[in-house]
């Protein structure tokens, strides 16, 4: 990776697109200090550090969460509309055969992803705070400005990630939640190197951490680059006087291709439940909840709807019949396997095959930092989602470095 961005550094055009890269992300970082107005942060941080849906989101937002600023929504909103726009887009034929006409037809979905992240920034921040109770004076006007300034935040944030897609390197609403995690990692760090020479923390504690870090960052590496590559033999066919087919090609299926989605919806409906009981917490059914959450069966129920998950959105986002389908209509054939239905169950099967040793991965990751905190008795600075989201958009910007080089110094035959 440090060589890929050396390499990238020398060229001028890759290396204009990295500093450019690199100002919005500061711009985005610096404006996470702006506060917004009207907010008691004693009950904002009480509230975090209860909840852990909130404590997910805070290292989402590097920390703005806490502090309450301008970016505490951060990039959520515009990623749930995201979700939200693409199942419509599944359930509804109209936005299917919209999606479907080119790139007029998503460019409208894309304005309309827009539309949606403001309303569901302003609803979301509207509902924290009042969740919170972290308004001062709690009147409707209070409300609006917080509502208005959260949204606005949120708004320009979505801005920075698509002007970084546009004109940096990278995707960059991962980017900025990348930027986000690695932030809390630091702090976390620099925090923990402070307590150690404090006598506060022991040191075997603290290099387990970072061992258990670091091989989760590996195991992360090689799930994320793996994938099963199915051969495509393609026959030879005239078409006026052009011979066209004849190559050997390949369906890469990743073995992880449902990335983080999985874990945000298992965490986020197992959290759900606490969320509404912490408005009662001196009821029995809150008294229940909390100690069912530092059992194993709670780590059990995460491992099965993160298997679920797993399962469904693949169900969705890869079709075998569609794949099959267009094999046969330009002739392409999996060796051994004939066209039409045979094809359809092969992929399918090899497709079940992957995602469940995806949902198992899933699984584990998702449980072991959990594991590692009831064995240390040390609270660690990553979640298992943090920390996929933060290697996979590492190898993925890698990745897009290395295509932009590869093009610029390919000569081609004149």
């Amino acid at each position: 990776m440090f060589e890929t961005l050396r390499n990238a550094w020398r060229i001028p055009d890759l290396r204009k697109k990295i500093f450019y890269t690199l100002i919005m992300l500061l711009i985005y970082r610096l404006l996470g200090v702006v506060p917004v107005p009207g907010i008691n942060l004693g009950a904002v941080q009480e509230s975090v550090a209860r909840f852990d849906l909130l404590e997910f989101m805070n290292t989402m937002t590097g920390g703005s969460l806490s502090n309450m600023t301008v970016m505490a929504m951060g990039i959520t909103p515009y990623i749930n509309s995201s979700i939200i726009m693409q199942l419509l887009t599944v359930a509804i034929p109209a936005l299917e055969r919209m999606q479907k006409e080119g790139d007029e037809g998503r460019k409208k979905l894309a304005q309309w992803s827009r539309y949606l992240t403001v309303i569901l920034a302003f609803i979301q921040a509207v509902g924290l705070v009042y969740s919170m109770r972290a308004s001062t004076d709690g009147t409707f006007i209070s409300y609006l400005i917080i509502g208005i300034a959260m949204a606005a935040g949120t708004s320009l944030a979505m801005w920075i990630g698509e002007r970084i897609t546009e004109e940096g390197v990278g995707n960059g609403i991962s980017l900025l939640i990348f930027t986000g995690i690695v932030s809390r990692l630091f702090t976390w760090s620099v925090s923990g190197l402070q307590n150690l020479f404090a006598g506060t923390m022991n040191w075997l504690i603290f290099l387990l951490v970072l061992v258990a870090g670091l091989a989760m960052i590996v195991a992360v590496t090689f799930v994320d680059m793996g994938e099963r590559r199915v051969p495509v033999q393609y026959a030879k066919r005239m078409q006026g006087r052009k011979m066209y087919g004849g190559q050997s090609t390949h369906i890469p299926m990743k073995v992880n291709s449902t990335g983080v989605l999985p874990l945000i919806f298992a965490f986020s409906i197992l959290q759900f439940p606490g969320t509404i009981l912490a408005f009662w917490p001196q009821s029995g059914v809150a008294v229940w909840w909390g100690q069912f959450q530092s059992g194993a069966a709670y780590q059990l129920l995460l491992a099965l709807l993160i298997g679920g998950f797993t399962f469904f959105y693949t169900s969705i986002s890869f079709n075998p019949a569609d794949i099959s389908k267009n094999m046969q209509q330009y002739g392409g054939t999996i060796p051994g396997i004939r066209q039409g239905r045979p094809t359809t169950e092969y992929l399918a099967r090899v497709s079940n095959r992957l995602t469940l040793f995806g949902a198992l991965f899933l699984a584990v990751l998702a449980t072991l930092p959990t594991l590692m905190t009831n064995l240390s008795g040390q609270s660690l600075p990553f979640a298992a989602s943090s920390l996929l989201i933060a290697v996979s958009v590492a190898i993925e910007t890698t990745r897009q470095l290395e295509s932009q080089m590869l093009m610029r110094h390919y000569k081609g035959f004149l």
